[in-house]
């Protein structure tokens, strides 16, 4: 009973990242409805695992009523405006007390994507990000910016692609406001960056978006 149950689980977590690296890159684009015995046919499982990894894939927002999310406008605001709130503050609180070896890691984030291929430039940006999140030392504050991490990803891929000018440049600032201990300023700077992201892309093609 044990084994089977570890058995099952393990089809869970297969059947979830196969679906969800399916969705991240675009080879089921955003609105594809979802068809459970048909996608169970294509993994060679049962519908369970299939209808577990949709469940998941709801609660992370890549999956709106059985079909690929393609977030309208106002829907990208929302999310926007709430990273902005928490990643505002979180870079408020790096200005406060982030230490020299993390601003390190932060400059070598920027380095990276300077000099980096696209795919470096998308991992060095994630991880910039995720570095002054994590600075907040607020556990809900990292868990609510962690669910919306795959619409962020499909996100950045568009602005990183269409090479949204400035974007590593305004890193930067922000990194010499934390720095400089400039909490007002590191907070503001973060909040029009990310205002610039989503300006950005709501101005690009409708085959350009997500």
């Amino acid at each position: 009973m044990h084994l089977s149950k570890q058995v099952s689980q393990s089809a869970n977590i297969q059947c979830y990242e196969q679906l969800r690296d399916k969705i991240l890159t675009g080879e089921l684009a955003g609105g594809t409805k979802l068809v459970e015995e048909r996608l169970a046919e294509d993994m060679g499982v049962s519908r369970t695992p299939i209808r577990e990894s949709i469940r998941r894939l709801e609660q992370e927002g890549l999956i709106k009523n059985k079909r690929v999310v393609k977030p309208d406008d106002e829907e990208l605001r929302h999310i926007f405006e709430v990273r902005k709130l928490l990643e505002g503050f979180s870079a408020r609180c790096a200005a406060a007390y982030l230490d020299e070896a993390t601003m390190a890691r932060l400059q070598d984030c920027i380095d990276r994507a300077f000099a980096g291929t696209y795919e470096e430039t998308m991992d060095a940006n994630k991880s910039f990000h995720d570095l002054i999140v994590e600075a907040s030392r607020n556990p809900e504050i990292v868990k609510i910016i962690d669910r919306m991490q795959s619409i962020v990803y499909l996100f950045r891929k568009a602005v990183v692609f269409y090479k949204r000018p400035m974007l590593i440049e305004e890193h930067q600032h922000i990194l010499d406001a934390i720095r400089a201990r400039d909490a007002d300023g590191a907070e503001q700077l973060m909040k029009q960056h990310l205002q610039a992201d989503l300006d950005f892309y709501l101005h690009l093609p409708r085959e350009a978006k997500l």
